[in-house]
């Protein structure tokens, strides 16, 4: 059982965004900016694209719920999508609020936040993830 599948059973805590029967998202812990956040299946399954066509289109509408609620929690240009999935054998989708394409630059240095700072961010994605759905 990899560590998200641990983090989407409750069995390790994590600043939860959003969440649904089949998906669940909550900030990546080394965030790039604040409201870096990760969306995964609860299914386990390594690889993204191993992902069924049903599962693949339900976990980008998903995705795209939880962004828009990032782009009101965080006013930015955009917020910007990324599967990497090299360090962690579960599939998922960073979301990552930008004001310019340097944002999205995972070789930039990585935010260390307070857990209290953690929890307003992701209570802020929560509530605005909320209106949403």
């Amino acid at each position: 059982m990899s560590i998200f599948s641990k983090i989407a059973a409750g069995e390790i805590p994590s600043y939860k965004c959003a969440e649904n029967e089949l998906f669940y998202a909550f900030l990546d812990i080394n965030p790039l900016v604040k409201g870096h956040t990760l969306v995964i299946p609860r299914r386990e399954e390594d690889y993204i694209f191993d992902l069924t066509d049903e599962e693949t289109a339900q976990m980008h509408v998903f995705a795209k719920h939880v962004a828009q609620a990032i782009k009101r929690a965080f006013p930015c240009r955009k917020v910007g999508m990324a599967v990497l999935g090299l360090e962690v054998p579960h599939a998922h989708i960073h979301l990552i609020p930008m004001q310019s394409e340097k944002d999205l630059n995972f070789a930039n240095p990585k935010m260390q936040l307070p857990a209290e700072e953690m929890e307003e961010i992701a209570a802020k994605i929560r509530q605005e993830y909320e209106k949403e759905v």
